[in-house]
């Protein structure tokens, strides 16, 4: 399994948190060291909604000014690649294949045992 984030997210730390309890092996992927690339966000999207994917509540959303920007699905997935704070965290791909989008404790514990 692979955690996606940035280790000073607070969703993120509770995912690795909840990992670390149960004993349960993940490769964590920095954003802010790991740039990721168009190819594995379309991966993504064929498995969660755009909508889920990108985060528009967060602070580079604002800072880049994007609220005030009409942005079509392909500009969304343009954006996300090339700025990969604008994706929603923890990204989890899982070793069937799924992918899980934020932390949400209790899909984990459905998924991962309590």
């Amino acid at each position: 399994m692979t955690l996606y984030g940035i280790k000073t997210c607070g969703s993120v730390k509770k995912a690795m948190a909840f990992f670390k309890t149960r004993g349960i092996a993940y490769d964590f992927v920095d954003f802010k060291q790991t740039q990721v690339g168009r190819p594995k966000i379309e991966s993504w999207l064929q498995k969660v909604p755009l909508d889920k994917l990108f985060n528009n509540k967060g602070t580079k959303y604002r800072t880049l000014g994007l609220s005030k920007a009409e942005l079509s699905d392909s500009d969304k997935i343009e954006w996300l690649a090339k700025e990969n704070m604008l994706i929603k965290r923890p990204v989890i791909e899982c070793d069937d294949g799924s992918v899980l989008v934020a932390y949400d404790e209790e899909q984990y514990k459905h998924l991962f045992g309590a």
